[in-house]
């Protein structure tokens, strides 16, 4: 499998850092961040937080309120983990290489 990240994977691993977040806060966060010019649907956030779940940059937990509490549903926590982090750094990295590059 491969270790590359989309840039919708990417743009995830942004909006968690330093936080920890279930699946609507991040459609909003997404959402409100760039000012309503991008969205992302139920339909392609919670496929692309299992891949990343499943590579090991995120990690999950369900939340402690009860399903009485929150109206029938369960909220699931999602974090960074370390692997995450690197992969963060890593593509932070690239960017910052690719605006500095200036044509030989």
């Amino acid at each position: 499998m491969s270790k590359e990240l989309t840039i919708l994977e990417e743009n995830i691993l942004i909006l968690l850092a330093g936080k920890q977040l279930y699946g609507l806060q991040i459609i909003d966060a997404f959402q409100e961040a760039t000012k309503g010019k991008k969205k992302i649907g139920f339909g392609s956030l919670y496929p692309t937080l299992h891949k990343l779940e499943k590579k090991g940059y995120i990690k999950s937990k369900w939340g402690e309120e009860t399903p009485e509490e929150r109206g029938g549903a369960r909220r699931k926590y999602y974090t960074l983990s370390g692997l995450g982090e690197a992969a963060l750094t890593r593509a932070n990295k690239i960017r910052t290489n690719l605006e500095a590059w200036v044509p030989a």
